[in-house]
């Protein structure tokens, strides 16, 4: 179980791949109120306009009060509908200040959500299941949120390859708008599959989980370094991309999951507001073990969230840039990024 402190976002939050396995606590004690929109709409890419994956990631959400009602030009469906719809559980009425303060304490843990006729609940029993099941923190969450096949979305003469972990859509909809097309990638892909596209640049997304797991995408970063292929690594995509220069990563207590966590750029010191989702973090004293240095710092907690490589041109942030739900203060990596791929023309492909 995990929670968020947005005060809106639901429908984004819900469908984000790097939700995927965990329970979601709203710390907002109104959830539902302007519903759900059209989630089949997609845009002219085929990309889908209002939800960042095509389904519900979450396994269940948790809520203080539930609105029945929406009212909202693009609703077409309640919150509890949408819901039911899925067949994903959902618990309301619940204290979630207290629920959170406890997180907070006591860091996430394993949880359940069960559904009784009576208030005879077995918690013993529920306890024995729960020790039974998978550990999250060991858990490869690649076969549910990675692509399965490769996929070729918009125009690809110039192109970005996707290793994708979890992609969120508004990363592909931010790769459109800096002009270049996308070729997305299973997250197991060997190094010469995704060269023989000729990529401008590759981007390591987003997703769940521990970044240790995904060995073979830490393998090939590793390779795409060497290369000096410019590289893009977003919150799951920035700790494989440090673990694969020799850095280190660590689980935090409770996660950053919010829409207003400021973050400096060591660079120049200024303050952005930035969109969250991670459990897991880069060690700031195993940057000296590697050729990257700190780039961003979270002003609250002085985590690092973001990184630059020393000598090629590879960068990569914690947060989310491409916000969704949250603010859009730092769409400008994406521009930042492409501007590294013009000035590496040279770069092996």
């Amino acid at each position: 179980m995990v929670f968020n402190t947005g005060m809106v976002g639901y429908v984004e939050s819900m469908t984000d791949p790097s939700y995927n396995g965990q329970i979601l606590t709203f710390t907002y004690p109104l959830i539902g109120n302007y519903g759900v929109p059209n989630i089949s709409t997609k845009d002219e890419n085929g990309i889908e306009k209002h939800i960042e994956s095509d389904r519900i990631q979450v396994k269940g959400i948790v809520i203080h009060d539930l609105s029945l009602v929406s009212n909202h030009w693009s609703s077409v469906m309640t919150l509890d509908e949408w819901l039911y719809k899925e067949q994903i559980p959902g618990i309301y009425n619940v204290d979630t200040r207290k629920l959170t303060k406890k997180l907070r304490e006591d860091g996430v843990t394993m949880c359940a959500l069960v559904v009784s006729d009576s208030d005879n609940v077995n918690i013993e029993d529920i306890q024995t299941k729960l020790k039974k099941t998978v550990n999250y923190n060991n858990k490869n969450f690649m076969e549910y949120v990675s692509t399965k096949k490769i996929q070729i979305i918009g125009d690809t003469n110039s192109n970005v390859v996707i290793i994708d972990t979890g992609t969120k859509n508004s990363i592909l909809r931010n790769i459109i708008d800096i002009k270049y097309g996308i070729i997305k990638m299973p997250w197991n892909t060997k190094v010469e599959k995704i060269l023989s596209y000729k990529p401008n640049g590759v981007i390591i997304s987003n997703g769940p989980g521990d970044p240790k797991i995904c060995a073979d995408t830490i393998k090939t970063a590793n390779i795409l370094l060497e290369y000096n292929m410019p590289v893009l690594g977003i919150c799951l995509g920035a700790q494989i991309l440090a673990l694969a220069d020799h850095a280190k990563t660590y689980k935090l207590k409770y996660g950053h999951r919010s829409q207003n966590k400021p973050c400096i750029n060591i660079d120049d010191s200024r303050t952005y507001i930035t969109s969250q989702n991670h459990g897991y973090c880069i060690d700031r004293e195993s940057l000296k073990n590697s050729e990257f240095r700190l780039w961003f710092i979270n002003a609250d907690d002085k985590t690092v969230e973001g990184i630059k490589h020393k000598k090629n041109k590879s960068i990569a942030v914690q947060f989310h840039p491409e916000a969704a739900p949250g603010p859009y203060d730092c769409k400008y990596i994406f521009d930042t990024f492409k501007k590294i791929m013009e000035e590496n023309k040279n770069c092996p492909k």
